[in-house]
């Protein structure tokens, strides 16, 4: 069966609309994948929808393959490239036949492969393309999940040592031991598993009397291993010989880029930063997976009339929309969401990053570089020079940047952008501070949105919990929402034990209505227009994760993890 046939059902079913069908149509020519798979990919069915609806058109059985446990023999009868070339992974093996989970049933091309492969009569199930994809790459790449022992089997004892730590260790020592057999494959070991385990950073810290590694998972550091104390300096050098760092000096911080191929078209980039310590240089990764980017506002976790409000500050002509949030609270996100929904043949964008995380079409971006003095301000000035329609400036650090973003937004530009507040009201006060006059603020700025990640609960072993009731109402729940059931993950394989999988967004959508801008004329404070912003009907960030856990999203403790009381 096509997929435009499977399409044109689904949207029959009513199990997606037209303008969905089109654009996953549109999604699945530019990424070369699957109409199902892109369909789920965004978000429009589950995987779950996709493989109930082949079962039946194929009148075959599904299967789940997370719940099996596939033998070496079995999957020895079909090579790798044989699964990945027809979506196809064998589950069992019965006499003379061989189950095969397959994303297209109706394939006899791939069934006649299989049988002149292995010589069994073939007995198709029907898995979803992303659980066959990831159930190959979770039994066929097990020999690239090498563990931390495994890879340190082989190292002798005298190969590297750095006993002595003033002493004046060479450039070409240093590039020798970089380039050590098991030094490479744990330096390989130690991003690949960050990948795998979707981490967002790599963390590795020397101190005095151990090294460290830890992933952030979720928004959470998780401790991953402890290497050898004499491999502090090879592991640093290698990683700064493959993002292009100078290994000679370990005195200055400096920053530079990883990029892997994973196969499949896949590439994932790691941002490195070398940080000068007490006891050796620490290096931090950040992981950008374009891959992983969402860039529909309609997934990111917006309630119906926030997202409404957003749409239509970013949609206005001209004015200011700011984001506001802790680092990683998912800014960069929001806004290459909203340059995504606004990005059009007919509008000019320009954007100035520090550094650019993602390559977007259509969108002119450009990176900082305040060794040279391109900064966001010159970045700014030179924009206003462009005929913009749209800028995004990275951050708004300072009162120039600041002056001339609200001198754009004033000259008919829309102007996005990013301050480091911990709500929507005291962003007011933040630029007011900078010397922004007041009414300037109220007469540039449309909406300011502040936003936080709380952790999503595993759905694989999400359970009813039982929370005090008393800790709820202090929480800021209401004395009916206190009766409602709370939820947690007991943990599995799927999320690592730890009970949740994934992140959801919380979100203060706080539009400048006209009676805030009175209050901000007037000098009134953070805490008056707050009182204000949660009158007028906005969800501060503490409701936004209170809703969240009501629908079963996310835990309790992340509500007070994420968020303070509107009352403190």
């Amino acid at each position: 069966m096509s997929g435009d046939r499977i399409g044109e059902l689904l949207v029959r079913q009513k199990l997606i609309s037209l303008q969905q069908l089109r654009k996953a149509q549109d999604e699945q020519r530019k990424g070369g994948t699957s109409l199902g798979y892109a369909l789920a990919k965004m978000g429009f069915v589950s995987d779950q929808q996709i493989t109930d609806f082949l079962s039946q058109q194929y009148r075959v059985q599904s299967v789940d393959l997370k719940e099996y446990e596939i033998g070496p023999d079995v999957l020895k009868l079909l090579p790798q490239d044989v699964c990945e070339r027809h979506k196809i992974l064998p589950v069992s093996r019965a006499g003379s036949s061989l189950i095969v989970a397959m994303a297209d049933p109706s394939n006899l091309n791939a069934i006649d492969d299989i049988k002149f492969t292995t010589g069994y009569n073939v007995e198709p199930v029907v898995a979803s393309e992303a659980a066959i994809a990831e159930a190959i790459d979770r039994y066929y790449n097990q020999e690239t999940n090498i563990s931390f022992d495994e890879i340190m089997e082989g190292f002798d004892e005298d190969e590297i040592d750095f006993a002595d730590e003033d002493a004046d260790e060479g450039v070409l020592d240093m590039e020798r031991a970089s380039e050590d057999a098991p030094v490479v494959r744990l330096c390989n070991a130690i991003l690949l598993s960050a990948i795998k385990k979707g981490a967002s950073d790599i963390h590795i810290e020397p101190y005095e009397k151990q090294l460290r590694v830890r992933y952030r998972i979720d928004g959470v550091l998780h401790d991953e291993m402890h290497p050898p104390m004499r491999l502090k300096n090879a592991i640093s050098s290698r990683l700064k010989i493959m993002s292009s760092l100078d290994i000679a000096e370990r005195r200055l911080p400096q920053d530079g880029r990883i990029k892997l191929k994973l196969g499949k078209g896949r590439e994932m980039d790691f941002r490195v930063n070398s940080l000068p310590t007490l006891w050796g240089e620490k290096i931090c990764m950040r992981l950008l997976d374009k891959s992983n980017l969402q860039l529909d506002m309609t997934k990111l976790g917006f309630d119906a009339k926030a997202l409404e409000d957003f749409k239509s500050a970013i949609h206005k002509p001209f004015g200011m929309v700011l984001v506001t949030g802790p680092t990683g609270s998912g800014k960069t996100t929001t806004l290459y969401s909203a340059l995504s929904d606004l990005n059009k043949v007919s509008t000019n964008i320009s954007t100035a990053e520090d550094p650019v995380e993602y390559n977007l079409m259509g969108i002119n971006q450009v990176q900082m570089h305040d060794d040279i003095g391109l900064n966001f301000a010159a970045a700014l000035r030179a924009f206003l020079r462009q005929d913009p329609d749209i800028i995004m400036v990275g951050e708004i650090r300072d009162f120039e940047t600041a002056e001339i973003a609200v001198k754009a937004a004033l000259t008919g530009h829309m102007v996005l952008s990013t301050l480091h507040t911990n709500d929507a009201p005291s962003t007011i006060s933040r630029m007011l501070n900078m010397g922004i006059e007041p009414f300037l603020v109220t007469a540039s700025v449309n909406l300011v949105l502040a936003q936080r990640l709380a952790r999503r609960i595993c759905g694989e072993c999400r359970v009813e919990t039982e929370v005090d009731r008393q800790v709820l109402i202090e929480a800021g729940f209401t004395e009916e929402q206190a009766d409602q059931p709370m939820y947690r993950g007991s943990g599995c394989r799927t999320c690592g034990d730890t009970g949740y999988k994934g992140r959801v967004a919380l979100y203060e959508v706080m539009p400048m209505t006209d009676r805030l801008k009175e209050m901000v004329l007037q000098g009134c404070s953070t805490a008056e227009l707050k009182a204000q912003m949660i009158q007028d009907g906005v969800a501060s960030l503490r409701l936004a994760a209170i809703g969240k856990a009501l629908e079963g999203v996310t835990t309790i403790d992340e509500v007070l993890r994420c968020t303070v009381s509107d009352s403190s």
